[in-house]
């Protein structure tokens, strides 16, 4: 039953994330330019925005109910759900947000969606959720995820193309919100061994707040330099990607035990590359079309 329970908190968590990015996007488009080098000044700047405001509390409702399901349910399982998401995005921005979803993205993100399913549904059954984990995996795992997060935010100074920097950024964005995930699902089980006092002394809970703290910045930048379907798309299949890839090394999430279920998993992975190429619009082609200038280029 708590299985069944934490999967409809995943699909309620991943209307709420959805809801949460697109009222982000509008409020970030009349924010200044996100500087990591001023953090205060950007966030008191994001943070007077309506809109901006509106999407960070339904973003922390959606963080609730994500920490609820995983408790309930196991990460893979609930990474696997929210994928679903993806296709709910583009319902939800092209009928209520107005915005124009093409015909390749509507393909991306229905590639992306099925082939996040197929990786979740592929894993053998699992029964509870447990939260016990190898202190060496999650410290090379984290220390991993962090390291490719900051390539990502880096990338336009590495010599990235600079019309793909909102899409590096949410890639960055998404991969730092999977080590606050795999964070949390630590202290899920902390809290019941050690209580409150057991969660904050905990270095695991340092290490969510960092990583929710660099992924505010760069999705709050990705979120102005890219254009919102595409940018909100890649931020949730890089943490989907990171969270399920954290749930099977670090927590021992089962992996499928037959050939047929290794071919789906690898079929899964390609549908999400080849989904992540179709998903970004045009370079700068909407933008170019309104006539908007592209943000100033300072460092995210």
């Amino acid at each position: 039953m708590s299985l069944h329970f934490g999967i409809l908190l995943a699909l309620l968590c991943a209307f709420a994330s959805n809801l949460a990015f697109l009222y982000k996007h509008r409020g970030c488009s009349t924010a200044c330019t996100v500087d990591i080098r001023h953090p205060f000044r950007t966030a008191r700047s994001l943070w007077s925005q309506r809109w901006f405001a509106l999407g960070m509390l339904v973003g922390l409702g959606a963080w609730l109910l994500h920490v609820a399901a995983i408790s309930l349910a196991p990460l893979s399982v609930v990474q696997a759900v929210l994928s679903g998401g993806l296709v709910l995005l583009a319902v939800m921005a092209d009928r209520l947000f107005g915005f124009s979803v093409g015909r390749r993205q509507w393909w991306g993100l229905g590639m992306t969606g099925v082939g996040l399913i197929l990786l979740g549904i592929t894993l053998p059954a699992s029964h509870g959720a447990s939260s016990s984990f190898s202190v060496t995996a999650m410290i090379a795992f984290e220390a991993g995820l962090f390291g490719l997060g900051a390539l990502f935010i880096m990338g336009k100074r590495l010599g990235g193309p600079a019309e793909h920097h909102g899409i590096m950024l949410a890639a960055a964005a998404g991969i730092l919100f999977g080590v606050c995930n795999l964070g949390v699902k630590a202290l899920t089980g902390i809290v019941g061994d050690g209580g409150v006092l057991g969660v904050i002394l905990s270095p695991w809970m340092w290490v969510a707040v960092t990583g929710s703290a660099a992924a505010f910045y760069a999705s709050a930048r990705s979120l102005q330099d890219g254009d919102a379907i595409p940018v909100i798309a890649i931020t949730g299949t890089a943490a989907n990607i990171a969270t399920i890839a954290g749930g099977i090394i670090v927590f021992g999430d089962p992996l499928p035990n037959d050939a047929f279920g290794i071919v789906l998993q690898a079929t899964a992975f390609v549908l999400v590359i080849v989904a992540s190429a179709l998903t970004p619009a045009p370079v700068r082609a909407a933008r170019a079309a309104a006539g908007a200038p592209a943000p100033a280029a300072s460092a995210a």
